[in-house]
């Protein structure tokens, strides 16, 4: 399945006042850029505009390939929050706009995400394109548009200005933050070539009133300007994998959902894969109930994968019947297994088996008694799960319904943390944490054991 970026952003000099819009999809797998859609509008508002942007850089990616997933990316929060269905509409001008953008392509293969302005640099020009020929009584022409052109220039220099991170070994977000800078500077060159070749070679064509250019493969033909863009973005030594944020595409997130409570979960009970398999309780199931009616309301999730055992499968069939989903079962989530301490508190287990309670809480290789499983064979399950799914749901937001264990340890590999890490984690039933997964490996925690939901 393809997936496409979709950059946009529109603007109104007055607001409202002469306004004009910009879109631009790009292939997430290559950088490159398929298609650009601006248009001058009239009198309008800031926000129908950023609309306007919006509906044209879907229309443009559905009519490349309809069954693609969407990455869309503006720097306008309104948009971005009231189409992720966080923000209510209430304006009477956004609700028919909205409703528009909402049926270009089905729900479950678009995802959204707010970017600084500086970061929106492409379809920001071409919207601004669009402004000045209006202004000048005309209709904006792919022919004369330079936006993507200017783009590039500013990939390259952002790659050329912005130091190396620096970071002990194993500093994940160092790493990170160095990957990305290579790959900005690395593919700041091909952009710039690109650009010189399809802004003069795009053909013009009319749809739904604004003009869209289809990008162009790179040729012999290009000219002065962009030769030297190419030398100078080349002439910066850049190693030979990394990332930036525009061109890996959207990450595989993951939604890690910790099921709702069982008659142990208040007793405070080992329970693992190898004890009694508890349900949920009426608490619990309550408190699926609202994690679902919260992840409804967000409209993110695109698919439901949950550990076998039943009270993960139970609160995976509640939220997914609140999203329309259908849930998929993995093994790899399952929760950790205890062996003999199964069913037992923590005191207990104390009384009865100091000396392998001890060992285990110091060394991740110890196993509880009765031969159960180690934190570090834990560890390797999920990391060949984690492995699996992120190329299974590449660009794709996933809820993942499992357990205390298999979340720390998601969260843990993410952050590059110690195995004693998992010690120092608190992680509620019910409760929601997120990491996501870039193309090259890199990951970001980006929520951990939230229940606000609980509370509504």
């Amino acid at each position: 399945m393809r997936e496409f970026i979709v950059e946009a952003d529109g603007g109104s000099r007055g607001n409202p006042g002469p306004a004009g819009y910009g879109s631009v999809v790009i292939d997430a797998a290559t950088g490159q850029t398929l298609a650009e859609a601006a248009e001058y509008i009239g009198v309008a508002t800031n926000n129908v505009a950023e609309y306007r942007g919006l509906i044209a850089g879907l229309r443009a990616a559905h009519e490349l390939d309809p069954t693609a997933t969407v990455h869309v990316r503006m720097d306008s929060k309104l948009v971005i929050e009231q189409m992720s269905g966080r923000w209510k509409i209430k304006h009477p001008d956004m609700k028919p706009l909205a409703f528009e953008a909402s049926k270009v392509f089905p729900a479950p293969q678009v995802t959204y995400e707010w970017i600084p302005r500086e970061q929106n640099k492409h379809a920001d020009r071409l919207a601004n394109e669009a402004m000045d020929a209006g202004k000048r009584g005309e209709q904006w022409s792919a022919s004369g548009s330079m936006a993507e052109l200017e783009a590039a220039d500013a990939r390259a220099a952002r790659a050329v200005a912005e130091p190396t991170p620096a970071g002990p070994p194993g500093d994940a977000a160092a790493g990170a933050a160095r990957a990305r800078a290579a790959l900005s500077e690395g593919r700041a060159a091909d952009a710039a070539a690109s650009a010189g070749s399809s802004s003069r070679r795009g053909a013009a064509e009319s749809s739904g009133g604004g003009a869209v250019r289809a990008g162009a493969d790179v040729g012999s033909g290009v000219d002065g300007r962009a030769e030297a863009d190419v030398r100078a973005a080349r002439s910066v030594a850049a190693p030979a994998t990394g990332w930036g944020p525009a061109d890996m595409g959207a990450p595989a997130t993951f939604v890690l959902l910790r099921h709702g409570e069982t008659p142990l979960t208040p007793q405070k009970r080992f329970s693992g894969s190898g004890g009694t398999d508890p349900s949920l309780s009426d608490v619990g199931r309550e408190q699926a109930e609202r994690v679902g009616a919260a992840l409804a309301r967000r409209g993110t999730i695109q698919a439901v994968v949950a550990s076998p055992l039943t009270r993960t499968r139970e609160t995976a069939g509640i939220v997914a019947a609140h999203l329309g989903l259908d849930v998929t079962v993995d093994d790899g989530l399952r929760e950790t297994d205890f062996g003999a301490w199964e069913g037992l508190t923590f005191g207990e287990v104390r009384e009865r088996y100091a000396d392998d309670l001890g060992a285990w809480l110091a060394d991740p290789e110890a196993r509880p008694t009765g031969d159960g499983e180690s934190f570090a064979a834990t560890a390797t399950r999920i990391a060949a799960t984690r492995d699996k799914l992120v190329a299974a749901y590449a660009g794709r937001t996933v809820l993942l319904v499992s357990h205390v264990t298999p979340i720390k340890t998601f969260v843990r590999l993410a952050l590059g943390a110690p195995p004693e890490s998992l010690f120092r984690m608190e992680l509620s039933a019910a409760s929601l944490s997120a990491v996501a997964y870039y193309a090259d490996g890199n990951a970001s925690v980006r929520l951990f054991n939230d229940t606000s939901h609980l509370r509504a």
